[in-house]
């Protein structure tokens, strides 16, 4: 090798290094916070997250004529909501 050529790869290897070192010396300079981003998002998941309450049970009819029936009533009541809705 060429005297030049190894002066210009120490010189790219000097420069790589003192980037690392900068670079090494200016994320250590960084202040720290105390409230990180995802404990922020974490407490916003938590308030998110409180329990609903819960609707109460329809008490379920008891012959299969009367199953039918309440499904039936059910179902047109949803078919007139939508219906209503898109009007």
């Amino acid at each position: 090798m060429k005297a030049t050529t190894k002066r210009l790869i120490a010189l790219l290897a000097g420069g790589l290094g003192l980037r690392a070192v900068l670079r090494r010396r200016s994320r250590a300079a960084l202040p720290t916070s105390t409230d990180s981003p995802a404990a922020e998002l974490k407490a916003k998941l938590a308030a998110a997250k409180e329990p609903e309450p819960m609707p109460e049970p329809v008490p379920a009819p008891e012959g299969v004529d009367e199953r039918r029936a309440d499904t039936h009533a059910r179902a047109r009541h949803a078919i007139e909501e939508l219906r209503d809705k898109r009007d």
